[in-house]
């Protein structure tokens, strides 16, 4: 299973990509906006995006994207690790990664 992370710490994407591992996922995080965000996220399974240190900007041009691709999103307002652990946790028991 493949997971997009919008936002979160830049200190902390390779504790995000080794939760990911622990549940079996590929995980990419972008922790801010790039001007070719679509083609650089690709096709995920799952979309998740820590609302609290994105911009909104992000946050619309997001959702429009997993709109247009049919991307199923999850909107988290902390970027801790056990709230990213917590989320890919609900994520496998309901797709069953």
């Amino acid at each position: 299973m493949s997971i997009v992370v919008i936002g979160g710490h830049e200190r902390m994407c390779k504790l995000y990509k080794d939760i990911g591992k622990k549940y079996g996922c590929r995980i990419k995080v972008f922790t801010h906006m790039n001007s070719n965000l679509d083609k650089r996220i690709g096709k995920p399974d799952y979309i998740v995006m820590f609302t609290d240190v994105v911009s909104h900007k992000l946050v619309c041009k997001t959702l429009k994207l997993c709109k247009n691709k049919n991307i199923p999103n999850l909107r988290l307002h902390n970027s801790s690790l056990n709230t990213l652990e917590s989320a890919l946790e609900n994520i496998s028991k309901s797709t069953r990664c």
